[in-house]
């Protein structure tokens, strides 16, 4: 089949691999335009655009579905399915029909829970101890279409949200390919959502990020995992400065009291609601990650320091 890809970060690389690799035949990838990213605000080109640019497919780059130019595009390719991979904007119902069997998508989560921008953060946020990758009929609605597949996926308890994802990438890559086959060949079917269960997994803001210790330390475990890499995890010092963290493994030690650290030659811990959590990687306003630590020892705490209970204004 004549296919167009979808799709922007790092996630949705080995899907377009995948299918370039098949033997169908990918006409054209749409990606999101370069973005300033760094210290240096240099622009990059996204991931799927540089898989793109090294394998010589046809490249668009657009921001959005509703730009005359690209359903212009869209339309000339006569292609059979587009395929959707963590694209990162809405699909008009003009440009939904334009592919002959339409678009599919590969949503990172167990369809009906977790429609929306960001599912994995969500599941382990949530404490969920299973998820799976759902392939759906894209239509006029948030993530509601019916389902061709989906792939059962277990959630480590040490695992974070960018883990995760990277996983899930991987195994949904093959299971699109399978999709897609099952379309060509007309054995493809597909059942519609149950209507009971739907739970939204709204974008993250950074804000969102803080850590509120006066929490259990599984629920401050699982608050750090879902926000790594992305938007981040982080609590206040003691002098206002803002130190983010990623990983903190919860243990049976008692509560020092919330937010409370205890320093010792080898780890961090921090007093949780009712028990402790040991600190993994840090990264103190302006500097880059490093054991806790080894942080610790450069900042000279004594030990007895209190971080942030309540979040503080952005």
């Amino acid at each position: 089949m004549r296919i167009i890809f979808a799709g922007t970060p790092d996630v949705a690389v080995p899907t377009l691999s995948a299918l370039n690799d098949s033997k169908h035949d990918v006409v054209a990838v749409i990606t999101r335009p370069p973005a300033r990213r760094g210290r240096g605000k240099k622009t990059f080109p996204s991931p799927v655009a540089q898989y793109a640019a090294d394998h010589g497919l046809e490249l668009i780059e657009s921001s959005r579905f509703t730009d005359p130019s690209l359903q212009h595009d869209i339309d000339a390719y006569d292609a059979d399915l587009g395929v959707v991979v963590a694209f990162g904007a809405i699909i008009p119902p003009s440009v939904l029909t334009m592919p002959r069997l339409g678009w599919v998508n590969l949503h990172f989560s167990d369809l009906p829970r977790w429609r929306g921008a960001a599912p994995v953060q969500y599941a382990i946020w949530s404490g969920d101890a299973r998820t799976a990758s759902s392939i759906f009929q894209l239509e006029d609605g948030l993530d509601t279409g019916s389902v061709f597949s989906r792939l059962p996926v277990t959630i480590d308890p040490s695992e974070t949200a960018g883990e995760l994802l990277e996983r899930m990438g991987r195994l949904g890559a093959d299971q699109m390919v399978a999709t897609v086959d099952a379309l060509a060949d007309g054995r493809a079917s597909a059942h519609v959502q149950d209507t009971d269960g739907v739970t939204y997994a709204h974008m993250l803001t950074p804000v969102q990020g803080f850590i509120d210790f006066t929490q259990s330390a599984a629920e401050v475990s699982r608050h750090i995992r879902a926000f790594t890499p992305n938007p981040g995890a982080w609590t206040v010092l003691p002098d206002g400065k803002r130190l983010k963290i990623a990983g903190a493994e919860p243990t049976d030690q008692p509560t020092l009291g919330t937010g409370l650290l205890q320093v010792t030659k080898h780890e961090v811990m921090v007093g949780c609601a009712d028990a402790c959590v040991r600190l993994g990687q840090v990264a103190p306003a302006g500097k880059g990650w490093m054991d806790a630590a080894a942080w610790a020892r450069g900042a000279r705490l004594s030990g007895e320091e209190r971080v942030g209970v309540m979040a503080t204004e952005e």
